[in-house]
């Protein structure tokens, strides 16, 4: 039985948006005029506006054939949203604009929009804005996300002081061998369609970069404590590039330890399957969008009581350099060798 294809062109722009937007709640009490108007209105109450922008291209951010438009959907969100959260900040609303080729139908639209809005949905976030356009080639996701925060309490990258402890929620390195996993089933698939992809057992890391989390639970574990970290990123490009990031805008050097980078049991096995370091893939591989942040000493204490926060290193002077001390004992310099869209 065919399935049922709708042709964009039937709907034409307007009724498209009109169509793919029909069932977006309002979650927010600060949004006062939504879609469907020359611009949205917010009101944030005296708090201060996060505002980050982000653009996934197929074929350089995410390939269709392995990625479902409902996890497409639902990471085009949350990848913004991870940046405010970076900021310590709260995502309140995103603005979605999306470019698509004659190949999409209706139908898969749909399907990428109701991953948007679990998203939405989860994170208590309200879309109030976009745009939808014709692309030559592939298609192209351009996400803005806004968030709020009491003045003057966001964090930034160039906080961070020597002697500060150096933090990491969950762990590290399972996005990049996600994408490995899927690569190589790819290619298999690619050079035999008879042959089905084995992904028996490897959801954990198949999920890390097809539907990756950001961590808003840490962002209220650290406000409730009352813990306000010196600098934060979130990690998107590996962590040695996001480590640099840091170092250079806080003008510091630093110190981490390979033995407390944590990982994924998985990710340890995998590793090894692909006959690369489970470290390296840590520290070169990416898409993780855990955080990666640094505290005051005298906070220690009170992050030793969160499970998912590990401690892996400190701030060092400048003139010290960015190093890594492996379980060899060994100290390296640390290198930037992680995602680079250019």
């Amino acid at each position: 039985m065919d399935t049922m294809r709708t042709e964009i062109s039937d709907l034409g722009e307007f009724g498209l948006i009109e169509h793919l937007t029909k069932n977006n709640e309002i979650q927010q009490a600060g949004t006062l005029l939504s879609v469907g108007d020359d611009a949205a209105v917010i009101d944030q109450f005296g708090r201060q506006s996060v505002i980050s922008t982000d653009l996934l291209i197929e074929g350089v951010h995410f390939d269709l054939t392995y990625t479902p438009l409902k996890h497409l959907g639902y990471k085009s969100v949350v990848v913004n949203l991870s940046d405010i959260y970076a900021m310590l900040a709260t995502p309140t609303h995103i603005t979605m604009s999306v470019g698509i080729s004659n190949k999409f139908s209706v139908e898969a639209l749909e399907e990428f929009y109701e991953g948007v809005y679990a998203a939405c949905e989860r994170f208590h976030v309200d879309l109030i804005g976009g745009d939808t356009s014709t692309s030559q080639k592939g298609f192209i996701i351009s996400v803005t996300a806004i968030g709020e925060v009491a003045p003057d309490k966001f964090v930034t990258r160039s906080g961070a002081r020597v002697n500060d402890l150096i933090c990491v929620t969950g762990d590290l390195g399972a996005a990049y061998l996600g994408l490995q996993l899927l690569e190589r089933e790819k290619k298999i698939f690619r050079e035999n369609p008879t042959i089905q992809p084995n992904l028996e057992g490897q959801a954990y890391l198949v999920e890390r970069l097809l539907k990756p989390e950001p961590r808003a639970d840490v962002v209220e574990w650290l406000v409730d404590n009352g813990i306000t970290p010196t600098s934060m990123i979130d990690v998107s490009d590996g962590l040695s590039s996001e480590m640099l990031h840091i170092c250079t805008k806080s003008e510091v050097g630093c110190v981490l330890h390979e033995e407390k980078i944590p990982l994924h049991p998985d990710t340890v096995h995998m590793a090894m399957e692909f006959h690369v370091g489970s470290a390296a893939c840590a520290l070169n591989g990416g898409e993780d969008y855990e955080l990666l942040f640094t505290i005051k000493q005298e906070d220690y204490a009170k992050i030793s009581e969160n499970k998912d926060i590990s401690v892996i290193g400190f701030i060092t002077d400048k003139n010290e350099g960015a190093h890594l001390l492996t379980k060899g004992g060994g100290k390296h310099k640390l290198v930037a060798q992680g995602w680079n869209a250019f």
